[in-house]
């Protein structure tokens, strides 16, 4: 089956406008997650699905893949509806958000491993997680937590903390949702033919519409995937990171 990841990537971010551009260690963040996720090679192709000339130009020059986006959207994975519509012989698309410069190789072969065999088949959506141990994390809005049942279906995405630790006694692990999306190609077209879902719309996690048409996603632990560049002192974290030997 072929294995295709589109990175989404906006210009004018609500957040942090501009922050695909913003330089990381000499390189952009838009280069670096396009760079890291070529060099895994799980894929058959990369590509970034942008609405900006300036991205655009920004992987070309430096031999990336690009492709425009001809509309406006709501959300990343609208974006690459638009562009996988006419790719008949794609199967699975894995969405790598433009502001993840860390992607490594190992997540993303789990991911892709979830679809595999009888029990792969049933599964339409998967997506990453991993453990959130620091309660200002937890309670920070910025991350998006994710429940899950006892197979790693998700059960509820928020930016609130969930579960809520109402008795402290129990023993409890807080997930966060990375947003890497690996999607087979008709749910991917099915949620971008489908509005705006109401928790969607109050929470701005678009993932909350796939539960919303009754489609659970199923979730793939993995270790530290470093930093999401979501605002500018995640952008001095990650320099930092980088800055390590």
């Amino acid at each position: 089956m072929k294995k295709i990841a589109l990175i989404p990537a906006r210009y004018a971010a609500s957040r942090f406008p501009g922050k695909m551009m913003a330089e990381l260690a000499g390189k952009t963040v838009i280069w670096r997650t396009y760079e890291s996720t070529r060099e895994t090679g799980v894929f058959d192709e990369v590509m970034v699905v942008t609405d900006s000339d300036v991205i655009f130009e920004e992987i070309t020059r430096n031999g990336g893949k690009a492709i425009m986006s001809k509309r406006e959207h709501e959300s990343g994975s609208d974006r690459i509806a638009e562009a996988v519509e006419d790719m008949t012989d794609v199967e699975i698309v894995v969405n790598v958000q433009g502001d993840t410069p860390f992607t490594r190789k190992e997540p993303l072969e789990k991911l892709l491993q979830v679809f595999e065999g009888e029990a792969g088949k049933k599964v339409q959506v998967a997506s990453l997680m991993q453990e959130l141990k620091d309660w200002k994390d937890i309670e920070d809005p910025n991350f998006v937590k994710v429940a899950v049942d006892k197979d790693f279906n998700s059960l509820m995405f928020s930016r609130s903390v969930i579960p809520y630790p109402r008795d402290k006694n129990v023993p409890t692990v807080y997930y966060e949702h990375i947003g890497i999306y690996a999607f087979r190609r008709d749910a991917l077209l099915q949620f971008t033919r489908t509005p705006m879902t109401p928790l969607e719309a109050a929470e701005k996690v678009e993932c909350l519409r796939y539960l919303e048409m009754g489609i659970p996603l199923k979730m793939v632990v993995t270790d530290y995937m470093g930093v999401e560049i979501d605002t500018p002192e995640d952008l001095e974290r990650a320099s930092k990171l980088l800055d390590q030997p």
